[in-house]
């Protein structure tokens, strides 16, 4: 083809692009082009008014002072019940409450916490990774925690004389409540996105979004000045029809249209983010390109692909000008009201094998730190719906309250379970009903110490946390 073919064809395929757009902006409807415009923001990560892509360079050394927070969302409900187990003396009444859901006490794995209330546990035979970090001070445990809008007895519980968080026990209700922490009142931002917004000053020059998704939208990164931007296991989200190659005249074209003068407010808005977002996706994987390659295996699971893309993005954050990122993963399945466990073989059944993909991708992701010398700048937590009953309901677990959760990283104050386990007898102190435990560190002073690590300051704290000054402990003190 000649260059004055080429040309032509260029062109023409980008009027009928811009009508195109034209059209699409007319035809979808005020509802439909608010989706699309959310959509694309998603895909854009629009940081601040310094982000603009510039030529990627080889990834070098984190930078000293980067830190990281990862959230590492199990999505319905993790049955945390089975995932630290009463031993000694306490198994029995364990296995008289859980009855099918009981793991054999020979299978689970012993764990010797710094501080004890005289009361031995163990862990899920499945969590032998994470039972080694925590055994070598990297990993920590942290009991009974969840949604509170002030701290709460079974007496105040029972007589309902303090505002509970609205819809306990509905998934939907209670993972924007984890997400946003704030459970009386309507919230417009997560607590992960207010801690962007506080510390994205760190980010002086950045090209991307601090806030990064591995599993799609989220209320956790809703943030007022920074935006979510959404990556994909192997690399950032792209349009169809912008892989270059082949491709380079339509490519090309395509970006003449989102960059033209466009006839209206809509049409305008759709195609500057358009063209954001193809600009930064071309960014992100050229720069993923050129970075050297991590030596770290990782579990080809569903977490462990999402947990080494997020240590490649880390890997690769001076090249981003990045000195604070905060990271959402997420592995759904833990709604176990049915076949919870193979009663044929007990300790492989379906929570097992959640629980196996959790623990070997923590551990992986953890090597992948030290690889990159990042260890003590990075920080992993887990965080779910809610917790389960304790008691069976024959074949699995109902809806619970409070939950117990893992912390991974170097400057983790390892080795301990904090908090407070809840007295384990179905009708006792601690217990709602059927052994739904009412939580007695609440998800404020979760995120409060979470955030005061990442930079957030006591001043601060409020902005991010705004029921924090309800609670005992604003620093739990595990990181």
């Amino acid at each position: 083809m000649s260059k004055k073919s080429s040309l032509s064809a260029a062109a023409a395929f980008a009027s009928s692009r811009r009508k195109f757009l034209g059209n699409c902006c007319a035809g979808v409807g005020m509802t439909g082009m608010l989706s699309a415009l959310s959509s694309l923001r998603l895909m854009g990560g629009a940081a601040s008014p310094n982000n603009g892509p510039v030529a990627p360079k080889t990834a070098g050394a984190v930078a000293s002072d980067y830190k990281a927070l990862v959230c590492v969302f199990l999505g319905g409900g993790n049955d945390a019940n089975n995932l630290i187990i009463p031993t000694g003396s306490g198994y029995a009444g364990y296995a008289s409450a859980r009855s099918n859901l009981a793991i054999p006490s020979a299978s689970v794995l012993s764990l010797s916490p710094k501080t004890t209330d005289g009361r031995t546990f163990g862990l899920h035979p499945s969590m032998a990774e994470f039972n080694t970090l925590f055994g070598s001070g990297k990993a920590a445990l942290l009991a009974n925690v969840g949604t509170l809008v002030y701290p709460t007895t079974r007496a105040q519980y029972t007589t309902n004389s303090v505002p509970l968080p609205p819809q306990l026990f509905s998934h939907s209700d209670q993972t924007v409540q984890w997400h946003h922490s704030i459970p009386d009142r309507p919230a417009v931002t997560g607590w992960g996105g207010r801690v962007a917004d506080l510390v994205n000053a760190f980010n002086t020059n950045n090209k991307l979004s601090m806030s990064v998704s591995l599993a799609g939208t989220n209320f956790f990164q809703v943030g007022s000045k920074v935006s979510q931007y959404a990556v994909t296991n192997t690399g950032a989200v792209t349009f169809a029809g912008t892989t270059g190659g082949n491709n380079a005249l339509s490519y090309q074209a395509q970006k003449d249209v989102f960059n033209a003068t466009q006839p209206g407010l809509f049409d305008t808005a759709f195609a500057g983010i358009s063209s954001t977002s193809i600009t930064n996706s071309d960014f992100l994987n050229t720069t993923l390109a050129t970075a050297p390659a991590l030596a770290t295996v990782f579990p080809n699971t569903s977490l462990g692909n999402q947990l080494k893309m997020a240590a490649r993005l880390i890997a690769a954050s001076s090249s981003l000008s990045l000195k604070r990122q905060v990271f959402f993963v997420q592995i759904g399945g833990w709604d176990t009201h049915a076949s919870q466990l193979d009663n044929t073989a007990p300790v492989t059944g379906s929570h097992a094998g959640l629980l196996q993909q959790v623990s070997q991708g923590l551990n992986a992701f953890y090597n992948a730190t030290v690889e990159l010398g990042a260890a003590n700048q990075v920080t992993t937590f887990t965080a779910s719906d809610f917790g389960r009953t304790y008691r069976s309901n024959g074949d699995g677990s109902d809806h619970g309250w409070g939950n117990h959760h893992m912390i991974v990283g170097g400057a983790v104050k390892g080795g301990d379970i904090y908090g407070k386990m809840p007295n384990l007898t179905i009708g006792g102190p601690d217990d709602t009903a059927q052994g739904r435990w009412i939580p007695t560190t609440s998800v404020d002073e979760y995120a409060g110490t979470l955030a005061t690590w990442f930079g957030v300051s006591a001043t601060d704290l409020p902005t991010v946390l705004p029921n924090i000054g309800r609670f005992a402990k604003p620093n739990l003190g595990f990181v």
